[in-house]
């Protein structure tokens, strides 16, 4: 990518890659005879969303409303939106959007799922919703097991709400260090699913969506016993998260940075002209920076100011003012939403220009 005719930084998807990852994480899943609802924050763009569900997902998972709102007037008539629905407001956007398209929703606690309940009431209609079970990072969500089985009794009854499912998310497998940990993680993340939504099957009340799946566990879905349905989203892109843990190689990474060396002021120093306002503050736990420069990787991005990426590196390599380096991301979720667009590649060539459409849609 070095060399690349784009005005710097530049955010930069290969498509053949994408695409590649796309059809490679549908197999996967296929396979497994489960159900893909992949999580479009990691790119917040139609186009991208599109593309994945000609690889056969089913439907999309949304982080907020407003990315919802924006999915649903572009054609997407099937969203699971994984956020908590609280407050007036929120009820009002639900309400026009669940007259729409079919929108399943989820809650942890009796506030969350009155607030479902009242638009579902509204309606005429029961909203369908998924109990959030806490994957393991203290998140949202209720406990496994018994407490998850005692928040269904109680809001079973809820008029406007029809108790499908149970969801979790464990993000702690970002934490592992090798594929036999990752599995046995994926695997324990199934088996809590799975046993919460048993017990609530034995209290009488049918479940059908057990939803859970990071990227990361996705990949061992043959192993996800009990689970319909994955989330992936990261898996499009993927970044320095799975980079570092020897689960993806660089070619498997499709979204890049390209950014310009700006200044040398000092042997085994260099300025770059993208800071946090284009990469990301987020850290990986098995690698040093903030990003993954390809042509030398052994160059350290040690600070990010707004605009301006800190380098260091052994004085006896050299940079020149002028240079183009191309950067992984720590985390590629972050970096659409830092942009307007992107721009798509092939073979090193610019071929498409992608709109973010949910671009800052957080509410």
């Amino acid at each position: 990518m070095n060399g690349m005719n784009v005005s710097t930084p530049a955010v930069i998807v290969d498509l053949d890659i994408t695409e590649r990852n796309i059809q490679r994480m549908a197999e996967v899943v296929r396979s497994a005879g489960i159900r893909h609802r992949p999580h479009i924050k990691s790119h917040k763009s139609v186009y991208f969303a599109r593309k994945q569900l000609e690889a056969g997902c089913t439907g999309i998972t949304c982080a907020k409303l407003g990315e919802a709102e924006v999915m649903a007037e572009a054609g997407f008539d099937d969203i699971l939106i994984a956020f908590p629905i609280i407050g007036e407001d929120k009820q009002e956007r639900l309400f026009r959007l669940a007259r729409q398209i079919k929108v399943t929703c989820v809650a942890d606690s009796m506030e969350g799922a009155v607030s479902v309940s009242r638009v579902g009431e509204r309606l005429g209609s029961r909203i369908p919703l998924c109990i959030e079970v806490d994957g393991g990072i203290g998140r949202c969500g209720r406990q496994p097991g018994q407490d998850t089985l005692e928040f269904a009794k109680q809001i079973h009854s809820l008029p406007g709400i029809e108790v499908v499912g149970v969801l979790s998310y464990a993000g702690q497998i970002y934490g592992e260090s090798s594929k036999e940990s990752i599995r046995a993680m994926a695997k324990s993340e199934a088996l809590l699913l799975k046993q919460s939504a048993d017990m609530i099957r034995e209290a009488g009340i049918d479940l059908t969506v057990v939803s859970g799946g990071s990227s990361l566990s996705s990949k061992f879905a043959q192993d996800l016993d009990g689970v319909t349905e994955v989330r992936a989203g990261n898996y499009l892109f993927h970044d320095v998260g799975q980079l570092s843990m020897g689960m993806v190689t660089v070619d498997d990474c499709a979204l890049r940075v390209v950014t310009t060396v700006v200044s040398v002021p000092a042997p085994g120093r260099a300025i770059i002209d993208a800071g946090s306002k284009t990469l990301t503050t987020d850290m990986m736990p098995f690698s040093k920076g903030y990003g993954y420069i390809i042509e030398q990787p052994e160059i350290e991005i040690f600070k990010l100011n707004e605009e301006h990426g800190f380098l260091r590196y052994d004085p006896s390599l050299s940079l020149q003012i002028g240079q183009q380096l191309t950067i992984i991301p720590n985390h590629a979720c972050v970096i659409p939403n830092l942009c307007d667009e992107v721009l798509g590649v092939r073979a090193g060539k610019v071929v498409e220009r992608i709109k973010i459409d949910a671009r800052g849609k957080s509410s």
